[in-house]
């Protein structure tokens, strides 16, 4: 009030421009600072700002060289894993995710390397040199007596006098099969001959088709031997006398298999070839070489075969050897019953850990049923050694009944035992 009275004495009543000049301070002085404050704080924000937002712009740009189908690339590569990812919780997501963090987990599997051809193995040539053409009478094998191979086929000939059996490999087989026919055959090479095992007569690996030929058995496998033994009008008996002696050549071509540090991991009456002289041979090598090689197991490994540590997971060892042998010694006595027929497969291994044991046949002598318990023993130490087993079979063989001959008044129905032994429905037992 008192700055107001002052300009109004100052200055007449019709001054303008006094009045302005009294008042410049407040009207015009002051406020004209205050706007240049104003500007002068904005201005370094707003500069700050710009230059945040364009070094923000300058980092998110993609790199050079990253082109747009490497991109591309990787979109599809996270569209493709969420729609996989979608319906997946908890434990039902499989192996190579992490099903609570939605994050890929490195395979064991390694990618395929693109045109990379493989390294086959080398396979040595018989002495006769490996000649498609030396083989004569060519013919299928019967389809009863062969295992069914998607890359394999199974025929009959001759080659020098002598029967064999050619197991060929199709045209349509891819590298990998190839790799693992030719890795056979050198596992078969590298083997070597035994009296109790099928000789290996002839490999053809330098031109199509490729072909291991092994020497053929009349009878084939054991256990179709062993049902033809069931016939009333069969032309061969089996004896106490006959099991000793047969079961003591099988255990001499897997102790020699041992020797080599190879494990059968496979045997049964089915893996077992029978010659035209009754001599027994070890045969289903396959699983034999497969355990050699990484890769999945043997289908045709049948758990009623197996011991009770194979049942619960561990590794095959050369007792669980001794295990598949007792059960072969029941398949002999029994004529090829199927072991454990009254328990379900997936029972076994409880069954077996409240001590049970197979059941002692009717045909079945003191002395040979002692060689199965021991051999079936459920503690792996328990186990005989094949030395001490060859040894009982030996003792077994010069006292056992060469007279009496074993009967089985049940006539073989195929289902039943297919059902029995835990076989698929179209598994064809025969092993070559």
């Amino acid at each position: 009030m008192s700055s107001n009275s002052t300009a109004d004495n100052l200055c007449a009543s019709d001054d303008n421009l006094c009045r302005v000049r009294e008042y410049q301070l407040e009207v015009i002085i002051v406020p004209t600072l205050l706007l240049f404050a104003t500007v002068v704080t904005l201005l370094p924000l707003c500069l700050l700002t710009f230059c945040c937002q364009r070094e923000r712009t300058r980092v998110s740009l993609p790199r050079p060289h990253h082109s747009s189908a490497h991109r591309r690339r990787k979109t599809h590569r996270h569209d493709h894993r969420h729609d996989h990812r979608h319906d997946l919780q908890g434990i039902d997501a499989p192996p190579g995710l992490n099903p609570l963090e939605h994050e890929e987990l490195p395979m064991r599997a390694q990618p395929v390397q693109q045109n990379v051809k493989p390294v086959l193995p080398a396979v040595p040539q018989t002495p006769t040199g490996g000649r498609p053409g030396a083989f004569s009478q060519v013919a299928a094998l019967p389809q009863g007596f062969s295992i069914t191979e998607g890359s394999v086929s199974l025929y009959r000939a001759r080659r020098d006098d002598r029967s064999v059996i050619l197991k060929v490999l199709k045209e349509t087989a891819n590298s990998s099969e190839k790799e693992h026919f030719l890795g056979f055959a050198s596992f078969l090479s590298g083997l070597g001959p035994h009296p109790f095992i099928p000789a290996l007569v002839d490999v053809v690996s330098m031109q199509l088709p490729l072909t291991i030929a092994v020497e053929e058995l009349r009878h084939r496998d054991l256990l179709g031997f062993l049902w033809t033994c069931r016939q009333e009008n069969s032309s061969y008996d089996m004896t106490e006398k006959r099991i000793f002696t047969m079961a003591g050549q099988v255990a001499s071509a897997l102790e020699y298999l041992h020797s080599k540090s190879y494990i059968h991991g496979n045997v049964g009456a089915r893996s077992v070839l029978v010659a035209g002289d009754l001599t027994a041979k070890l045969w289903g090598l396959g699983s034999a070489y497969r355990r050699t090689t990484p890769g999945p197991g043997d289908e045709t490994e049948l758990r009623k075969w197996q011991a009770p540590e194979v049942l619960a997971g561990r590794a095959v060892g050369q007792s669980s050897d001794i295990w598949s042998f007792g059960i072969l010694l029941y398949e002999m006595v029994t004529l090829g019953d199927p072991p454990f027929a009254h328990v379900m497969t997936t029972d076994l291994l409880q069954y077996l850990q409240r001590g049970k044991h197979l059941r002692r046949p009717a045909s079945c002598s003191n002395s040979l049923y002692s060689n199965i318990r021991s051999c079936c023993h459920w503690q792996p130490q328990r186990r005989p050694s094949l030395v001490e087993l060859i040894r009982a079979l030996q003792a077994g063989e010069r006292s056992a009944n060469n007279t009496t001959v074993i009967r089985v008044p049940e006539m073989l129905n195929f289902e039943k035992y297919l059902r029995e032994a835990g076989y698929g429905e179209t598994y064809n037992y025969a092993v070559l």
